[in-house]
């Protein structure tokens, strides 16, 4: 019997699967081994000392620099329900990579916070089904991450100081239905775009599968509106043209006529919902340079479906004298969500982090 379901219908079905879940106070997320660690070996050793073992002895873990921390190994056959995450220091100096089947190439490589729908260093609350980041700085995932012989998690530091990690990984040990693809998510930052460049979100993906979500952090180097923009989907040998093209960048997020208050015209207004978001405004004057929008779309009711390879791209555009469109020299970072079947093409060669910093 197929016992796995990530449906809210299916809530009241009784179910053979077993629940776990993984945290500085269970590592190995085992049956019964939870809140275990002796008072010495704990991060909170002193804060308990009065108490002893068994009373928040390690709630947290502390990553030197330049060190990787697994966070998850996870044998059998499931699936990661929520990941709950709270970091310090800089959000783009951590890599959360995540490891299916045995892969040596991760499916997953972002830096923390982008991966959170929060690349510019910044609280901005999130309201969606994928993921929610809360007060002070909470980072919450939602994507359902299925997996048949196994599941690694890491984080690498690339800091030049010690992080601190509160998290925890709720996940199912159960059969998957044949079907179950795998989850992905690339992250891609160009900074500034070349002069009448496309930026690309995503390329290189080989396999069958759907992709499933966008988010960009866009920080905007001239005057006047900047997302005039086509967002581009080409699939299965697409060449010079795409199957899906959208009309500008609020369009595909979901918004319209420049994300603008319709009564003053003379502000941006923000929202999150369940499938989209503009969350994030900084510098909150409308058409001034050096302004940074987050935002994200979730494809969860309308995933784009390829069979073979998959190439995202997404143009920059403001205006110009003369009514003409002006190629915009941008700073743009995106993490690109999707599900395919494995192997994992290899991707492209994370950027130091001097070229990631948020500045």
């Amino acid at each position: 019997m197929k016992t796995y379901s990530s449906h809210l219908g299916n809530l009241s079905l009784l179910s053979d699967a077993k629940t776990r879940s993984i945290c500085p106070e269970n590592s190995t997320g085992e049956k019964g081994k939870g809140g275990m660690c002796e008072l010495e070996k704990g991060s909170a050793r002193n804060a308990a000392r009065e108490l002893g073992k068994g009373w928040k002895v390690n709630p947290f873990i502390v990553i030197k620099p330049h060190e990787t921390f697994e966070i998850a190994n996870i044998e059998g056959s499931g699936a990661i329900q929520h990941i709950w995450m709270t970091p310090t220091g800089k959000w783009r100096n951590t890599i959360i990579r995540m490891y299916w089947d045995d892969q040596s190439q991760p499916s997953v490589e972002c830096p923390v916070g982008d991966f959170f729908c929060s690349g510019w260093q910044c609280y901005n609350q999130i309201s969606s089904l994928a993921v929610c980041v809360n007060p002070g700085s909470a980072f919450n995932c939602y994507w359902d991450m299925p997996f048949r012989k196994n599941c690694r998690i890491t984080l690498e530091n690339r800091d030049d100081e010690n992080v601190t990690f509160y998290y925890q990984i709720d996940y199912t040990l159960t059969e998957l239905p044949e079907e179950c693809a795998y989850f992905h998510a690339q992250f891609n930052r160009t900074n500034p775009l070349p002069y009448k460049s496309v930026y690309t979100i995503l390329e290189s993906v080989k396999g069958k599968g759907h992709y499933v979500g966008t988010y960009i952090a866009w920080g905007v180097n001239n005057n006047g509106w900047w997302g005039e923009g086509e967002i581009k989907f080409y699939m299965d040998d697409d060449n010079e043209y795409p199957t899906i093209c959208g009309t500008g960048t609020e369009d595909y997020f979901c918004g319209s006529y420049n994300f603008e208050d319709p009564y003053t015209h003379n502000r941006y207004i923000s929202f999150t919902n369940p499938y989209t978001g503009f969350h994030e405004i900084q510098r909150d004057e409308l058409y001034k340079s050096q302004k940074r929008f987050g935002m994200y779309r979730w494809h969860i009711t309308d995933p784009v479906r390829f069979e073979k390879n998959l190439k995202v791209t997404i143009q920059a555009l403001g205006w110009r004298e003369g009514g003409r469109y002006l190629p915009l020299q941008d700073d743009i970072a995106s993490v690109a969500y999707w599900y395919q079947s494995l192997p994992t093409a290899p991707f492209p060669n994370m950027a130091d982090k001097d070229y990631l910093e948020v500045i």
